[in-house]
């Protein structure tokens, strides 16, 4: 798809044009020389491979076997950014990896001394007009895949809820609640009879 190959040039040249500029990185590229990951955003269905050498190379078909696959909610990418939170997001079924967590791990520490203008690094080659253009197309494109996952979660909750009845609704909890407290109240008034009765039979 053009779409994608957009997205692999814009990533590729803007990462590439901020590791060349920073000692740093340049060193925690070398770490990753010669290994592969790749990473898929579940709301999008759609692969990215990250392949390390002297520089990323950038891909949306990769034929060859990965090291490490990440697969993620558009929620869960801005933490990729921070090595910690890796353990976190699998355990709270945020992110599933398949393959070696130390370049996982590795792959998040490059990502997080990275900083950069997506347009800034695409100008020199497309322009700034273009550039503009593009990177403004793909910052609709994330906002609408954003608010599609927005609305996959609600529709799945309602799922849940409604049809497949897995989850009482909150009007169904509210119920209950009412429900509890009138026994509870039915139970106490009860309890004061039984206790005036027995006080009766203990004074005769």
């Amino acid at each position: 798809m053009a779409f994608d190959s957009l997205v692999c040039a814009g990533l590729e040249t803007a990462l590439n044009g901020v590791i060349n500029k920073d000692a740093d990185s340049q060193r925690r590229l070398a770490r990753l020389k010669g290994r592969s990951i790749g990473v898929t955003l579940q709301e999008y269905n759609r692969q990215w491979v990250f392949v390390f050498g002297q520089q990323i190379d950038v891909l949306s078909h990769y034929e060859g076997e990965l090291d490490c696959a990440l697969s993620l909610s558009l929620s869960a990418l801005p933490q990729l950014q921070q090595k910690a939170n890796l353990t976190a997001l699998i355990k709270a079924d945020k992110l599933t990896l398949d393959g070696d967590m130390d370049v996982a791990q590795q792959f998040s520490q490059l990502l997080s001394g990275i900083q950069f203008d997506v347009a800034e690094w695409l100008s020199p080659y497309t322009g700034d007009v273009v550039a503009h253009t593009l990177v403004t197309q793909a910052q609709q494109r994330w906002q609408q895949l954003q608010q599609l996952a927005q609305r996959q979660q609600r529709y799945a909750g309602e799922v849940i809820t409604e049809e497949w009845r897995l989850a009482p609704g909150p009007l169904e909890v509210a119920a209950y609640s009412d429900q509890v407290d009138e026994l509870r109240s039915d139970a106490a008034r009860l309890e004061a009879k039984v206790k005036q009765l027995v006080e009766r039979m203990e004074s005769a």
